[in-house]
């Protein structure tokens, strides 16, 4: 899922309003996980990670009022990964001060390891689409029996051999090959409806 899908316009029109419940839940399952996790990533405690989190999310609802959403210039993930990015090195300056950077071989080695600018957005849309394909699974899971899911979840997730899966759930191995492609059609379907098309 490298070239994850947009961010659903009709999600972002419903956050505008800070009393819909549902759509604010529905953007921190997606987003609250991807900025808690890019945080931790650079290196955050727990807790400073945990309140970088907020701290986006309170300019996410400040900012949304006013968005004027335009795909053409640009993705709204992408927005929200430089404004992470943003609060995290604010944050990290804050840290720094009163002293300022030696520029000695202990700092120069940690500019090194940090990727470069391009490799950070790759990351952080591979990781928001393996978090859109996580809360799918959540919303699809409960459409189908634990024996449909499993031979889905165990051939296509897990990776395991049909044939073995088959005679562990007592199953044919059609189908095994028959749930892993309905359970398939009904998350890339529910995927689409998750970014609105």
């Amino acid at each position: 899922m490298a070239d994850a899908e947009p961010t659903r316009p009709s999600l972002l029109l419903r956050i505008r309003d800070p009393r819909d419940v549902g759509a604010w839940r529905q953007f921190g399952e997606l987003y609250e996980p991807l900025i808690y996790g890019y945080a931790r990533k650079h290196g955050l405690q727990d807790a400073d990670a945990a309140d970088l989190t907020q701290d986006v999310l309170r300019l996410v609802a400040g900012a949304v009022r006013g968005l004027d959403y335009d795909p053409a210039r640009g993705s709204f993930r992408g927005w929200l990964f430089t404004v992470v990015r943003n609060q995290l090195r604010k944050f990290l300056q804050r840290q720094e001060r009163p002293g300022r950077g030696t520029g000695d071989t202990d700092a120069q080695r940690l500019l090194e390891e940090q990727p470069a600018p391009d490799e950070e957005q790759a990351s952080w849309d591979e990781e928001y689409g393996r978090r859109l394909f996580a809360f799918a699974a959540e919303v699809v899971r409960g459409d189908f029996q634990e024996a449909t899911w499993q031979a889905f979840w165990r051939t296509a997730v897990e990776g395991r051999p049909a044939k073995a899966e088959a005679e562990e759930l007592g199953l044919s191995v059609a189908a095994v090959y028959l749930a892993k492609g309905r359970v398939m059609a009904r998350l890339k379907e529910q995927i689409r409806v998750l970014e609105g098309k």
